[in-house]
């Protein structure tokens, strides 16, 4: 018995989650368009500085580790993302 009310609880649990959302309006879709951008910004900003921080490890180590009359390859160079621009919206007509 507690078997079957389980599983009607379940199956009354399923139909809610499987209801249809309706579409979301243009100002949350442009929103939400902001702030992936602003997140991909971010990121870039983020690994740009990791870059750094590892450049500056790296040519510690090169310096104290490798002997003066041995070459050392030469790093990829950073490169800079810039600051965050926000995309000017085009409204659809």
């Amino acid at each position: 018995m507690k078997k079957i009310i389980a599983l009607a609880v379940g199956a009354l649990f399923a139909s809610i989650a499987m209801a249809k959302l309706p579409p979301p309006s243009e100002d949350a879709v442009a929103k939400s368009d902001e702030a992936k951008a602003k997140t991909e910004a971010g990121n870039k900003i983020a690994a740009y500085k990791l870059c750094l921080a590892q450049d500056k490890a790296a040519a510690y180590y090169f310096k104290a580790k490798t002997p003066a009359n041995k070459a050392v390859e030469g790093l990829p160079a950073c490169a800079d993302p810039g600051p965050y621009v926000v995309a000017k919206v085009v409204a659809k007509s």
